[in-house]
C-alpha cells in the first residue's frame, strides 16, 4: 500500500498539487452556482477525444511501424540520428510531445544498441526530447496547453501556426546543424538486410518468451500500418480536427469518437491518461475561485499584465508549462505573448515540460550510471535553445 501511494504521488504530482489548491480555494470561495462556469468544456472534450484517438494509434503500433520503415532506408550515423530526431519532431505536432516521447524514446534506445551507438544515448535522447517539445509547439494540438489557449483565445489555426512558425523553423535548423556537425558519415549497416519487419521485431519484442506489447498482440509483426483500425482512427483524427476547428459540433465529435472506440478498442478507455484532463479541471476550479477574490485578482493581473511572455518562460522552469498556462491565462488576455512564452518555456529545466521526464526516466531506468551525465547534457542543450528562441521572440515581439 505504501509503495502504491508513493508511485501515485510520483506519477500524479501535478494533479495532486492542483487538487490541493482547488480544495483550499473552495474554502475561500464556497461552492455556488458560478462553479458550473469554471470548467472549459470545449478544451476537456477536445483533449479527451484526441487522447483516445492517439491511444488507438499507439496500440496498433502505427508510429513505430513508420519508424521501422524509415530506418530501413538509413545508411549513415548522421542519417540515423536525423531520422530518430525527426520522428518525435513531426509526430509531436499531431499526437503531442508526451506521446511522441513515450513511443520513440524506448524505440530509439533499442535502435542505438542495435547500431552500436550506446555512447551517444544521452545526447540523442536529449535531441529527441528537444525535437518533441519544439515540434509540438507549432500546432494547437501539439500540446495540451496549446489546445486550451486556442479555445479560450478564439485564435484560428492558421494564425496560431503563423505565431509559432518562426520558432519551430529556427529550432529545426539548429537541430539539423548540431546533428550535421556532431555525427559523421560513418556507415550503419545493421539495418540494411533486416527490412521494416525485422527492425520492428528486433525493437519491439526481441525476446519471444516475454509478454508481447499491444501493437504486436493485436496486429502481429509486419502488419503494414495497423490494418483496418488505421483507416478508422485516421477518420476519427480528422473528425477531431474538425471539432477543434469549430467546423463540427462538439457533442457530435464526442459521440462519434466514444462510440467508435466502444466497437474498435474498449481497453483504450482504461489506458488513456485521465490525470491530464483532471488536472485541467482542478486548475480551472482554483483559478475560477481566485479570480473572485478582488485583492488576489488585482495583484495577479498587475504582475502578469506587464510581462506575460517573460513570466510564461520563467514560471515554466519551476512548475512546468501546462500549469503556467492555466495560471497566467486567468489574469491576462495577451494571448500571443502567452502562447509564445509558455511554449518556449518548455525548454530549460527538466520539469519545464513534464514530457521531458519521459526521456529522463527512460534513459536512467536502463543506464542509472548516466543520471548525472544526462542531466548535464540535457540542461546545457536546453539552455542554448532557450536563449536562441527567447532572443528571437524579443526581436519579433
Amino acid at each position: 500500500m505504501q509503495r502504491w501511494v508513493i508511485n501515485v504521488l510520483k506519477r500524479e504530482t501535478v494533479l495532486i498539487v492542483a487538487a490541493i489548491l482547488a480544495i483550499i480555494s473552495c474554502f475561500i470561495v464556497p461552492p455556488d452556482a458560478q462553479y458550473a462556469g469554471y470548467i472549459h468544456v470545449n478544451t476537456i472534450s477536445q483533449l479527451v477525444c484526441l487522447m483516445l484517438v492517439v491511444c488507438g494509434f499507439q496500440r496498433i503500433g502505427v508510429f513505430r511501424i513508420i519508424g521501422a520503415k524509415l530506418l530501413g532506408r538509413v545508411r549513415t550515423a548522421r542519417g540515423l540520428i536525423i531520422t530518430l530526431v525527426a520522428l518525435p519532431f513531426f509526430s509531436g505536432m499531431f499526437v503531442t510531445n508526451d506521446v511522441a516521447l513515450v513511443t520513440f524514446i524506448p524505440f530509439a534506445l533499442a535502435v542505438l544498441i542495435m547500431a552500436g551507438m550506446e555512447d551517444r544515448i544521452c545526447l540523442v535522447a536529449t535531441l529527441m526530447t528537444l525535437g518533441a517539445n519544439l515540434g509540438s509547439m507549432l500546432t494547437p494540438i501539439g500540446n495540451a496547453h496549446n489546445l486550451y489557449l486556442k479555445a479560450v483565445s478564439g485564435i484560428g489555426t492558421p494564425e496560431f501556426l503563423l505565431i509559432m512558425a518562426p520558432y519551430s523553423v529556427l529550432a529545426a535548423v539548429m537541430l539539423i546543424a548540431i546533428i550535421w556537425f556532431v555525427f559523421g558519415d560513418a556507415k550503419v549497416s545493421q539495418f540494411e538486410n533486416l527490412g521494416a519487419e525485422g527492425i520492428e521485431q528486433g525493437v519491439l519484442a526481441p525476446n519471444p518468451t516475454q509478454p508481447q506489447p499491444d501493437e504486436i498482440r493485436i496486429t502481429g509483426y509486419g502488419a503494414g500500418y495497423g490494418g483496418w483500425r488505421t483507416v478508422v482512427y485516421s477518420l476519427l483524427f480528422v473528425i477531431c480536427l474538425l471539432g477543434v476547428g469549430g467546423v463540427l459540433p462538439l457533442w457530435l465529435m464526442v459521440a462519434i469518437v466514444v462510440v467508435a472506440f466502444l466497437f474498435c478498442d474498449r481497453r483504450a478507455f482504461k489506458i488513456v491518461d485521465w490525470g491530464l484532463p483532471l488536472t485541467f479541471c482542478m486548475f480551472f476550479i482554483f483559478i475560477g475561485n481566485m479570480r473572485r477574490v478582488p485583492a488576489f485578482y488585482e495583484l495577479a493581473q498587475s504582475l502578469v499584465g506587464g510581462h506575460p511572455l517573460e513570466l510564461g518562460v520563467a514560471f515554466s522552469q519551476v512548475i512546468s508549462n501546462v500549469p503556467t498556462t492555466l495560471l497566467l491565462s486567468g489574469f491576462s488576455d495577451a494571448w500571443r505573448e502567452l502562447i509564445i512564452g509558455t511554449n518556449l518555456g518548455g525548454m530549460g529545466t527538466l520539469i519545464a515540460s513534464m514530457a521531458s521526464l519521459i526521456s529522463y526516466k527512460g534513459v536512467v531506468a536502463r543506464y542509472p550510471e548516466h543520471r548525472g551525465r544526462y542531466l548535464g547534457v540535457y540542461t546545457g542543450m536546453n539552455v542554448v535553445f532557450l536563449i536562441a528562441l527567447v532572443g528571437l521572440a524579443l526581436v519579433i515581439e
